[in-house]
């Protein structure tokens, strides 16, 4: 799984950010400036190591090296804010500032949008005995942060990947032949020590969960599934197993949350969390230092 550095390198490189000719072409050379980044709405933020290891990194380059930078971030990762709230200030090269502008911007926009609208979830529901998951719906290498940025948002992490975790899906017991036959088999595979992976099973229908149960998983997850059918297959699940942990996904927003606060389950998953989530406004004001004045960008 790529690591925020990592990310970083790749934004960096996708946006030529040692190449930017708008800036090389109009901007004299060591020309400073100060800067602000700022909520332009309420949000959750999330991203602080972001803007550090975009500029330290960019230092890191020929071109960079000697170019001047102080740098204050003035909140910490799941902070609320109000609009107009200060998230970092500083004073530096221009250059240096422009090169990062928009990478920095763009990840710690989409990282907040995922903790806000997270958090919107987590107060929506109003039942703290229900952890919100995410999913593997995430963008193709950006997992990792997006993961991190729901934790920040008050929910917790499903499995990170393929390795993480055995969930038997639908086209799992299709091409297995039934829930039984697909969890003897990894019962057969798998180690009969503490180390084993867990298992949970994706149910459709109350069928399903029968047939489930009898295998007894660790999960089972109920998907697409109505208020009052999941509250029938919670009961049998319940009735059969206290140590079965149930999940539900698919088809859960902001606006119909609530009305599964009132279950006895223990998850409500969702893929919306990463794969929908609106890039909050978030920007970078720029104003030019005067020479040999005073500066208080820091202060």
């Amino acid at each position: 799984m790529l690591s925020a550095k990592k990310i970083i390198a790749l934004s960096l490189l996708e946006d030529r950010a040692l190449n930017d000719i708008t800036s090389d072409l109009t901007i004299p050379k060591n020309t400073l400036v100060t800067f602000e980044i700022n909520a332009r709405e309420e949000i959750i933020f999330c991203g602080a190591e972001i803007i550090s290891e975009v500029f330290l990194q960019l230092k890191k380059s020929t071109k960079f090296k000697n170019s001047k930078l102080d740098l204050k971030i003035l909140v910490k990762d799941g902070a609320k804010l109000s609009a107009k709230k200060t998230i970092a200030r500083g004073h530096g090269d221009a250059k240096l500032i422009f090169a990062g502008e928009r990478v920095i911007l763009n990840l710690i926009q989409h990282l907040s949008g995922v903790a806000t609208l997270t958090k919107k979830f987590v107060e929506a529901l109003g039942n703290k005995k229900i952890k919100i998951l995410d999913t593997r719906k995430t963008i193709p290498t950006l997992r990792a942060l997006q993961k991190y940025a729901v934790k920040i948002g008050g929910g917790k992490n499903h499995r990170m990947n393929l390795s993480d975790l055995i969930l038997v899906k639908d086209n799992h017991i299709a091409a297995a032949g039934g829930i039984k036959n697909a969890i003897e088999k990894i019962k057969n595979r798998q180690p009969s020590t503490d180390n084993r992976q867990p298992i949970e099973v994706e149910c459709d229908n109350f069928k399903q969960v029968a047939e489930a149960v009898s295998t007894s998983p660790d999960i089972i997850m109920l998907d697409n599934m109505r208020p009052a059918e999941i509250k029938k297959c919670a009961a049998l699940i319940r009735k059969k197993s206290t140590k079965i942990k149930i999940e539900i996904s698919g088809g859960v927003n902001l606006d119909n949350i609530k009305s599964f606060s009132h279950l006895n389950i223990d998850f409500i998953s969702s893929g919306y969390l990463t794969h929908s989530a609106r890039a909050v406004d978030i920007g970078l004001d720029v104003s030019r230092l005067v020479p040999n004045s005073k500066n208080r960008a820091l202060n």
